[in-house]
């Protein structure tokens, strides 16, 4: 990575970056910076618009056939898995991002042919943080694959893990953005 990208990586710049120039931004989301409440969850305690954010990504692998986001909490308390926020498989390759909101339950807002499966909270769609009371900031990585094929074919009613484990088993590289959340109350 040169010096520049370095440099805005470390001074909170809204760009997550990866070997070889493949990057995803949000306007809503800084590196490293806190997720405002329109990106937070409504339910669990928490009280936030549920509204998943602007994406865009640049400069993906060549060979690229299809891209997968998968946003997860690495701190939260499941006994080690974790906590999968959303899972979007088969963008086409020509795809460069997602609108703010595109995460709707019922897939409306993504590309025709994309898939949402069903994340921690039980179903599709963006579910927004919502750690528990009194823990420490969440880091929420928000990753983007760029995959060597065109389409997942994954069973219906597939786990957000066992999604994870095809897109990594057919990833060509990959980009990260990571939020972080915490409620004292």
């Amino acid at each position: 990575m040169n010096r520049y990208l370095l440099a805005l990586c470390l001074a909170g710049a809204s760009l997550g970056v990866q070997a070889g120039g493949f990057r995803v931004g949000s306007p809503e989301i800084k590196a490293n910076g806190t997720i405002g409440n329109q990106q937070v969850f409504n339910g669990f305690g928490c009280s936030g618009e549920n509204v998943s954010p602007a994406l865009e990504w640049k400069d993906p692998p060549p060979g690229t056939k299809s891209f997968a986001v998968l946003v997860h909490d690495p701190d939260a308390p499941t006994g080690g898995s974790g906590w999968w926020h959303w899972v979007v498989i088969n963008l086409p390759a020509g795809t460069t991002g997602l609108a703010l909101g595109a995460g709707k339950a019922d897939g409306s807002g993504l590309p025709p042919g994309s898939t949402q499966i069903s994340t921690d909270f039980g179903s599709p769609g963006w579910g927004g943080p919502c750690p528990p009371v009194g823990d420490k900031a969440h880091r929420y990585n928000i990753t983007v694959y760029a995959l060597k094929v065109d389409k997942l074919d994954l069973p219906v009613g597939a786990t957000a893990a066992l999604a994870g484990f095809m897109v990594n088993a057919n990833s060509l590289g990959k980009a990260m953005l990571t939020g972080r959340y915490g409620r004292s109350r």
